[in-house]
């Protein structure tokens, strides 16, 4: 199973998340696939809060499909009822491959996804124990097409993107920029083509997934610590960043957690 770091209230009751790996070949253009099932009592309603990663969600369901642009928010999905979604987390720079519009204008928006393999991708989901198999059965054809168009600018875009979110050390452009091999210029042009975000978008979001993901899971730890290791200038800039984005004060975070922990929800600690 994959970890992640993009949902934020991991553990709400009735509402299961299983990750899993792409299919095999096709790692250039997704990055893992998530499915979300959930089964709760008539009038209840289970709000799952998510900052996404800089890159779009292709989002397969029972009543059909869309491509989900990244957002720079987190956003809410209100659950109720019982049913399905299957998605799959694209990498950074695959949006232009599944999509005709520009990345920079579907950030924050949803859009239908003619030609997806609805059916067969709910036939596959009939059969728990044989996930993920049979997903990779049934979307492998269906991403072909998208594999076979990637090209080197796709794949430096990616490498771009994999350093923001993966090197702690890096907390500026330039810094970004120096790492990767590019002049500023080159590197802005790029992840704006290909993303639709700034480069400094991509570093940012690192750091509050981070915070967020901290905060839910440790209430005990150090808001000037934390903000001096993500690279803020100091406690208050970073809370003030925190709450534009993740729509709520660092204290608030952490009290969820605490709620989460208490009633039985979550682990201790997330990894």
């Amino acid at each position: 199973m994959i970890s992640s770091k993009g949902h934020l209230n991991p553990g709400a009751p009735g509402v299961r998340l299983d990750r899993f790996p792409p299919p095999p070949g096709t790692g250039d253009v997704v990055r893992h696939l998530w499915r979300v099932r959930w089964s709760l009592p008539d009038g209840a309603v289970q709000r799952q809060r998510v900052l996404s990663y800089p890159a779009s969600n292709a989002v397969i369901g029972p009543d059909g499909a869309v491509l989900s642009g990244l957002g720079t928010a987190v956003a809410t999905q209100e659950l109720a009822g019982e049913s399905w979604v299957l998605g799959l987390l694209l990498r950074p720079a695959a949006t232009r491959l599944l999509s005709s519009e520009p990345p920079a204008a579907l950030v924050g928006r949803v859009v239908p996804m003619p030609g997806a393999p609805v059916e067969a991708v709910q036939d596959a989901l009939r059969d728990d124990a044989a996930a993920p198999a049979a997903l990779h059965a049934a979307l492998s054809g269906w991403l072909a097409p998208f594999v076979e168009r990637v090209d080197e600018r796709i794949r430096l875009c990616n490498e771009v993107c994999r350093l923001a979110e993966e090197d702690p050390d890096i907390l500026r452009v330039d810094e970004l920029a120096r790492s990767a091999g590019l002049p500023l210029r080159s590197l802005d042009r790029l992840v704006k083509e290909h993303v639709g975000v700034t480069p400094k978008w991509l570093i940012d979001c690192r750091r509050l997934q981070e915070a967020a993901t901290v905060l839910y899971a440790d209430s005990e730890a150090s808001l000037p610590d934390l903000a001096y290791r993500l690279g803020f200038s100091d406690q208050a800039h970073f809370s003030r960043s925190y709450r534009k984005v993740i729509g709520e004060t660092p204290a608030q975070t952490r009290r969820a957690g605490e709620l989460a922990r208490a009633a039985g929800n979550v682990p201790p600690r997330l990894r």
